[in-house]
């Protein structure tokens, strides 16, 4: 192992001596470089000088405070321990030191206690080095996920698109041109057997081509095309009639949304009216729409049966978690309030161009 460079600033050689004396009778391999200045301080952080493993500083100096040194060293970004080895200064300015993120204190009367306060200090500070270390791995990690994340669900929605055009050229072109060809044939055909044939095979082709365009609007709502707010009047009308639920749409989108926007919101409040339809065995929704102080916002709510936390982690998990990392992959983020027997509410926020997503910066603070 490495001896420890260590920086002593101390305008006292006989109190240097003494702290030498005391490392080397605890056996702590260590490179002690003498300081008594301010500026000869910082110069042994500059580069290309060799990294300081550990600061020791006097309280009282020539002209200045051990404090002095501190916040420089702090304001530079130098996360080296930092510990005072002074005379007695007293009980409250040691702990205001403290407060002020110093690392330790030794009193010069007591350097037999410094081996292991320089120890625990290196813990320490070696400690948080590996969980900054970890944050930003995991940071890291978190926006290559995201990446990732944002570039399948891009891939997907491009997929989605191209099969949607597929089936509206080639099987919706297909059941429309059959359809013609057997009203030909209905208009044609005495023989009634056969025209009973011809007319269940015309309903079936009716019936085909609502099922081709009920899933091109699934795949790729074209109905987008007009703006937010047509897609979710259709959305929740389609939905109400379908199901017998009543769906409540309020409010209004008066600012321009990207195309990414509009369909993380579709999409959001069709996986919310599914989830509904799945678990909630509620009666009403509300779906409230303002895109007020920057944000799109989105209130999805329930008046069913609600979920406990176990609940919903083990019912809704990856449901929840796929309209969280829709909400991430435009800025955003995704709330979840409920209680059982209370309903349920999805909360979608968006920040709109120029918006400041306040929410990350309280989870990145």
């Amino acid at each position: 192992m490495n001896a420890l460079r260590l920086l002593h600033l101390e305008d006292n050689p006989v109190d240097h001596g003494l702290l030498l004396r005391a490392l080397r009778r605890a056996e702590v391999d260590a490179d002690v470089v003498l300081v008594d200045t301010l500026e000869a301080f910082q110069a042994a952080f500059a580069p290309p000088a060799p990294a300081i493993d550990a600061v020791l500083a006097d309280y009282h100096l020539q002209g200045f405070s051990g404090m002095e040194a501190w916040e420089w060293l702090r304001g530079a970004g130098h996360d080296t321990p930092f510990i005072l080895v002074s005379g007695a200064i007293g009980e409250a300015t040691v702990a205001d030191a403290m407060v002020r993120g110093v690392s330790d204190y030794v009193d010069k009367a007591q350097l037999t206690r410094l081996p292991h306060v320089l120890q625990r200090a290196l813990e320490l500070a070696a400690t948080r080095r590996a969980q900054a270390e970890a944050a930003r791995e995991l940071a890291a990690s978190r926006q290559r996920l995201l990446e990732l994340t944002e570039h399948l669900q891009t891939s997907i929605d491009r997929e989605r698109a191209d099969i949607a055009r597929e089936i509206h050229d080639d099987i919706g072109g297909a059941l429309a041109a059959v359809k013609l060809d057997l009203a030909w044939l209905a208009r044609r055909l005495t023989d009634e057997e056969a025209l009973g044939h011809v007319r269940s095979a015309l309903a079936m082709a009716e019936h085909a081509l609502g099922a081709s365009q009920r899933i091109m609007r699934n795949l790729r709502p074209a109905v987008l095309d007009q703006g937010l707010m047509p897609a979710l009047q259709w959305l929740t009308r389609t939905f109400a009639e379908r199901t017998g639920l009543e769906v409540v749409l309020r409010g209004a989108v008066r600012a321009a949304l990207s195309a990414r926007q509009e369909m993380v919101a579709y999409r959001t409040v069709q996986e919310a009216l599914t989830n509904v339809l799945k678990h909630a065995q509620a009666r009403r929704v509300v779906i409230d729409v303002s895109d007020l102080e920057g944000h799109l916002t989105i209130e999805i709510a329930d008046d069913g049966r609600g979920a406990s936390a176990p609940e919903l982690t083990k019912e809704r998990s990856f449901g929840l978690l796929g309209l969280r990392e829709r909400a991430q992959s435009v800025g955003g983020w995704l709330d979840v309030v409920t209680a059982p027997g209370q309903g349920m509410t999805l909360i979608l926020s968006v920040p709109l161009d120029g918006a400041v997503s306040t929410k990350q910066e309280e989870d990145d603070a």
